[in-house]
């Protein structure tokens, strides 16, 4: 029997005023997932690690299975597979943790498959498991998760995605307080309806953002880098999130923001030095509020999910 290993990184998603259109992968940090064919003509979620028993295992609610079920039906194939996964992201962190898994399962499958599907055809078959993991079918962590780089959503319906380029030298610092936030309380303090005022100003700021990346002018990313939809709410639900933009903003950052729905805080610098100081602000900044704090710091990763091994 043939198995196939592989890994989906870990992404931020919306970069700040990119709410639901914009995210990007994080090098090495990310999810294993394990595929091995088998002749039951079931999927069958036979282990999963690092999650602490907090996952489900049942076909029908884990997302490594559900966006592999999506993929088979669109195929009409009933091929059955085991499916093996190694969490390597912390739950409701912000940092695409159940995209990662479907990501990364869907490439290993696609991959006993004969490969039928390129990275970017698997993206509306893991958004079916952003459902089944937060309710609803946005790409902003799967389709970077699986391609890599800045991906824009340009639209959903249909799906359009957009790869965008990465700057020379960009590096990002991913902050992880210990504190547990849920998607569906980060959308639920949301406003339901936004002036015409701070449409203007998002507007302005997303396509600032994106053209400081075909440019690689950091300082256009910089002044760009600004929510005023989706932050001014939830960064009330995160201690410390204001602090820190005061003090990475002293050492010469790009900017900072809300990773997802959070608790997860990204740094986005120039080069990896002041990535690194940007950590250490951070680290300074938790400690004083009591919260212990995870550092990771990290390229942008330009190639998304990948197989790790294939063995016989």
């Amino acid at each position: 029997m043939k198995k196939v290993t592989a890994f989906a990184p870990a992404t931020v998603a919306n970069v700040s005023c990119g709410f639901d259109i914009l995210g990007f992968a994080i090098d090495e940090l990310g999810d294993k997932v394990s595929i091995m064919s088998n002749d039951s003509g079931r999927l069958e979620v036979k282990s999963i690690s690092g999650d602490g028993g907090k996952l489900p295992m049942e076909a029908d609610k884990n997302t490594c299975s559900v966006a592999i079920q999506a993929m088979l039906s669109h195929l009409g194939s009933d091929q059955g597979f085991d499916i093996v996964l190694e969490k390597g992201l912390p739950l409701g962190s912000g940092m695409g943790s159940s995209a990662a898994s479907a990501a990364a399962a869907l490439v290993a499958a696609n991959e006993l498959l004969g490969a039928p599907y390129s990275k970017e055809e698997l993206v509306p078959f893991a958004m079916e498991a952003e459902k089944i993991a937060c309710g609803a079918g946005h790409a902003d962590n799967v389709a970077p998760s699986l391609m890599g780089g800045f991906v824009l959503i340009r639209d959903y319906y249909p799906l359009d995605l957009v790869k965008l380029p990465v700057p020379a030298g960009l590096h990002c610092t991913l902050l992880h307080p210990h504190l547990e936030l849920k998607t569906s309380d980060s959308r639920s303090v949301l406003r339901k309806e936004i002036s015409l005022k701070d449409s203007t100003v998002q507007s302005g700021n997303i396509a600032g953002l994106i053209s400081g990346l075909f440019l690689g002018d950091f300082q256009l990313i910089s002044r760009s880098l600004r929510d005023v939809i989706a932050e001014p709410s939830r960064a009330l639900l995160i201690p410390g999130f204001y602090e820190l933009r005061e003090e990475i903003r002293s050492i010469g950052a790009l900017g900072s923001g809300i990773s997802g729905s959070g608790p997860t805080i990204f740094v986005l610098a120039p080069d990896k030095e002041i990535a690194i100081m940007a950590g250490k602000a951070a680290e300074d900044v938790f400690e004083k509020i009591g919260l212990e704090v995870d550092v990771y710091i990290s390229e942008v990763n330009n190639k998304g999910a990948y197989l790790l091994e294939d063995q016989i």
